[in-house]
């Protein structure tokens, strides 16, 4: 069996046998198998699609690339999320200390930076000392005495998927279905995860840019769920616009941080009170939605989520006082505000746009090996919908210089649309597939 010959048959749209896969899977996880081969491979996926059996297979040989964790002799269930990549979108660090407080155990492996979309590990290394490479062994003791994790997949744990993830990220095929699918459920099936809750993004600064996208991705990672003996929910949530406020990575933790102590941007926390009540009736710890949300904004307004994320932090060797004080964190040398040149209603603040431009600013990466700027970023004032004056603060611009700040405030300029009408506002969510 070789390389080139599953190449070619992707190529001319013949359906990969599960042997023909684990060949692949397995060379490109020994070394075996080149970068460029496998590039050439996931171009070939991108543009020709693979069947749920070939999606399937394909994530369960990347689960088996490496030990496959067992968490039924540590936690008597463990919960997750995932989120299929947004801008703006911390949830992460909100939700899971949330469900942690309520006394369902969360582990989770999250990943970095893809494209435009924001990664939750870039966010938690705001804070010195975080630590993102925890060892299977250290995974399971910390969820064992706190019920929390938050970290980078360890080496062992679905291999396969960390080395397509940053391969993906810079030769374009990050917008494939099938590899989507089988990305998040690998890393959900290899890290033992019993009930699964995933937020697919909808729109504009999503991978899926329509419902339909979204919901076909959703049926897809639900089938892979249930197949594999796993409860799985996914929610189908707008992109549109940024979620929250914050896009960047010390300024969505600092926006996290507001949120777990109750304040935060109102879509946002709806957003977080949502996931985390999914999270919860999955788990088990409440018999419905209502009960569940009920759970979590108590966690949140007798303080035991904010708890729960200090805990975290500490237990992974993080600084607790640049969490207790933000303003501690990392920060851009220079701020310039973006106002509104007119009035209006607002039709639309490209997700995709903002995402890309705070990339550009140094939040993100244009390369694997680049290096992130933690304090740079952009705050959204202004929601779809809403009506404006002239003067109005649209963006806060957070850069390493003036120069950025100007290149970032053109580029901004081509995200908004305006109307002389009422515009509608956008739904936080279009729907659920279980």
């Amino acid at each position: 069996m070789r390389a080139v010959d599953i190449i070619i048959k992707k190529r001319d749209q013949g359906e990969l046998t599960k042997e023909e896969i684990e060949f692949f899977v397995q060379g490109f996880t020994r070394g075996e198998i080149p970068d460029y081969q496998v590039a050439a491979w996931a171009m070939a996926v991108l543009l020709n699609g693979m069947t749920d059996q070939e999606t399937t297979d394909l994530t369960l040989a990347i689960a088996h690339s490496g030990s496959v964790q067992d968490l039924s002799g540590v936690v008597d269930i463990a919960v997750d999320k995932h989120s299929t990549g947004g801008v703006g979108d911390k949830t992460t660090l909100v939700v899971e200390p949330v469900v942690a407080a309520c006394g369902l155990a969360v582990g989770k492996m999250s990943g970095r930076g893809l494209g435009f979309s924001g990664g939750t590990l870039d966010k938690l290394e705001s804070i010195p000392g975080y630590r993102t490479n925890l060892t299977t062994e250290e995974f399971m003791a910390q969820l064992k005495r706190i019920g929390l994790v938050l970290t980078g997949q360890s080496g062992d744990l679905a291999p396969a998927d960390g080395k397509l993830y940053a391969l993906r990220d810079v030769t374009g095929t990050v917008p494939s279905t099938p590899l989507i699918a089988s990305s998040v459920m690998s890393k959900k099936i290899a890290g033992g995860a019993q009930a699964i809750v995933l937020d697919v993004k909808v729109g504009l600064g999503a991978f899926m840019e329509t419902v339909e996208d979204a919901r076909k991705l959703s049926e897809l990672m639900v089938a892979i769920g249930k197949l594999s003996g796993r409860k799985v929910v996914a929610l189908l949530s707008d992109m549109n616009q940024p979620l929250g406020q914050a896009v960047g990575n010390a300024l969505e933790l600092r926006e996290a941080i507001d949120t777990l102590h109750g304040g935060g941007p109102a879509d946002f926390r709806e957003h977080c009170l949502v996931v985390a009540s999914h999270m919860l009736r999955l788990g088990n710890k409440a018999a419905s939605l209502e009960e569940a949300r009920q759970m979590a904004e108590a966690a949140i307004c007798d303080g035991r989520g904010w708890g729960k994320f200090r805990e975290l932090v500490e237990a992974q060797g993080g600084d607790v006082s640049a969490v207790d004080e933000p303003e501690r964190l990392p920060k851009a040398a220079y701020v310039m505000e973006m106002r509104a040149e007119k009035a209006g209603w607002l039709a639309q603040v490209n997700a995709r746009v903002v995402g890309e431009t705070s990339v550009t600013l140094g939040a993100g990466r244009a390369q694997k090996s680049d290096a992130i700027d933690h304090g740079v970023g952009i705050l959204v004032h202004q929601k779809v919908g809403e009506r404006l004056e002239a003067g109005e603060t649209l963006f806060t611009i957070h850069a390493r210089n003036q120069a950025e700040a100007e290149q970032a405030k053109e580029a901004l300029g081509q995200a908004l649309a305006w109307s002389e009408q009422p515009a509608p506002e956008l739904p936080l969510f279009y729907g659920v597939i279980e």
